[in-house]
């Protein structure tokens, strides 16, 4: 209702602009046109003559401008239209008023409801501008794609969009059902089963799960040479404490990657870590000597090795890998109490790093842990 009073009081004023000129016309007319010269003409007269008397002006140049200025008087006076004239020019003023009143507001509206709608939402600022799409903000462009996806949902290529620039910003959560979503529509691909893995793990905090390996396993079964699915494998083997397979995994696709290969360095990193004489889990030898073990014993025997690290950790500090390893394997082992207490120690331990205490404060959300 609003948006038509609007219309209407616009309609109005465009209408009194057009009319205003015509009636003042109207009111004037060429009359007073006429009558304004004559009074000037008459004024020129009394000026000569006052000129004549004053000797500024000679007898013959005073008659001759008298002569000019009673010429031009006489043709205005005589300019001034006959009264059979006014009715046609009033009629004809009349038909551009009465013209003005219909065709103005009728003209509006007619090319308002052909081309333009109330209903019709605003177009976004960007585009008003004109600004190009690689000068607006990546959360404008994430929120544009996903209000095409609510009405979209099978558009594989718009979810395989997203699912990086979610794992950019963070939302892990987001990147896993894109993920999903392109596996559901497109179907199964080693890269596809990769990506998924990936993503679960991001959404873990760094931690190969269950589902993350089964889908690591699919990826490497469809394709034995997908590096980024044998790197994470890597990495199960060496969070479920086998450093040595774990080894074995990383030299092989160091000794099969590509010279130009970008993830060769994390892969050198990952090697040198599981290297190490001291780490968070047992040696391949740790475990065989544990499947001997009663199930009490090899009970002991791990939590003698996650107090050793504990132990490190109040010790040394330590590095926020090594924390989480210590809270997860508290968690695993269903002794709430010290990996609350864990989890109190790695605060104050990387206090002075926000990034590293919202990795510890996710995996706690994780494992469900309050202190």
């Amino acid at each position: 209702m609003t948006l038509w009073l609007v219309l209407a009081l616009m309609t109005f004023a465009a209408i009194f602009a057009v009319l205003w000129p015509l009636s003042r016309q109207a009111t004037q007319g060429p009359e007073a046109d006429a009558g304004a010269d004559v009074a000037v003409y008459r004024d020129q007269l009394d000026e000569i003559e006052r000129d004549r008397r004053a000797s500024r002006l000679a007898p013959a140049e005073a008659e001759a401008a008298r002569a000019e200025v009673a010429r031009r008087l006489l043709t205005a006076a005589g300019a001034v239209p006959t009264t059979s004239n006014q009715p046609a020019s009033a009629w004809r003023r009349r038909a551009v008023m009465i013209a003005a009143l219909i065709a103005l507001p009728v003209g509006a509206v007619g090319f308002y409801l052909a081309i333009g709608s109330p209903l019709i939402p605003g177009e976004p600022l960007a585009a008003r501008n004109g600004g190009p799409t690689d000068k607006r903000p990546i959360t404008a462009l994430v929120a544009e794609v996903e209000r095409h996806l609510a009405s979209k949902p099978d558009d594989a290529r718009g979810w395989e969009v997203l699912a990086p620039v979610y794992m950019r910003m963070g939302r892990f959560d987001d990147a896993v059902k894109a993920r999903r979503n392109v596996l559901r529509i497109e179907g199964a691909t080693a890269a596809r089963e990769t990506d998924l893995g990936e993503a679960l793990v991001a959404a873990a905090d760094g931690v190969v799960t269950a589902e993350a390996k089964a889908s690591f396993d699919r990826g490497l079964a469809l394709d034995g040479k997908e590096a980024r699915a044998r790197y994470f494998l890597g990495l199960a083997a060496e969070q479920d404490g086998r450093r040595e397979d774990a080894e074995k995994l990383w030299q092989a696709l160091l000794a099969e990657a590509p010279a130009d290969a970008r993830w060769k360095t994390l892969v050198e990193q990952s090697l040198a870590r599981v290297r190490q004489p001291e780490g968070a889990g047992p040696s391949a030898k740790d475990v065989a000597a544990a499947e001997q073990l009663s199930p009490d014993q090899r009970n002991a025997m791990i939590q003698g090795m996650v107090a050793r690290l504990a132990e490190r950790l109040e010790k040394d500090g330590g590095d926020v890998d090594d924390w989480l390893k210590l809270i997860r394997a508290y968690g695993v082992l269903g002794d709430s109490d010290k990996a609350k207490a864990s989890l109190v120690s790695a605060r104050k331990a990387l206090a002075a790093d926000a990034d590293k205490l919202r990795r510890v404060d996710d995996l706690a959300k994780t494992l469900q842990l309050s202190e």
